[in-house]
């Protein structure tokens, strides 16, 4: 597995070079800011009940975060876009590039949720959503507690 890894790092490093270390960062925020407000999209209607369920909308939620999660982000970070390097313009910790496996496998978790919660939303079973939505939320969850710094 470790290979695979190693292979995904050489990938992206041509992503990497046509971008500055601030530019990787603001991208991976927008694209996990994105990702969070659709999140609350599907919060609303399936979790807390404040809005209508329309199953066409979370589906769409579900798709646009699935999208994202499988886009490649792991192009936008490299060793110099951490706290290290970029102080509170990152919440990255060092520790990302120490522990490569853990966080490839915390990954490829977030994107198997991520897919898992797209394909029962399409489906319109909200026991299922909800589930698959709480396993989405804590695969990130494990991304911040193991490498994102507190502010």
């Amino acid at each position: 597995m470790m290979g695979a890894m190693a292979a995904a790092l050489l990938a992206s490093t041509a992503a990497q070079a046509q971008m500055k270390p601030e530019e990787m960062v603001e991208t991976r925020q927008a694209g996990y800011q994105f990702m969070a407000w659709n999140m609350g999209k599907i919060k609303a209607q399936v979790i807390d009940g404040k809005e209508a369920y329309d199953q066409a909308k979370v589906a769409a939620a579900a798709n646009t975060i699935a999208a994202i999660a499988n886009s490649g982000m792991g192009a936008l970070y490299s060793p110099e876009t951490t706290t290290e390097q970029l102080g509170n313009k990152t919440r990255l910790k060092p520790e990302f590039f120490q522990n490569l496996e853990k966080a490839g496998q915390i990954g490829r978790d977030f994107s198997a949720a991520a897919n898992q919660l797209a394909s029962v939303a399409a489906s319109g079973d909200q026991a299922a959503i909800k589930k698959a939505f709480g396993d989405v939320g804590g695969s990130c969850k494990s991304c911040h507690d193991n490498f994102r710094a507190e502010r």
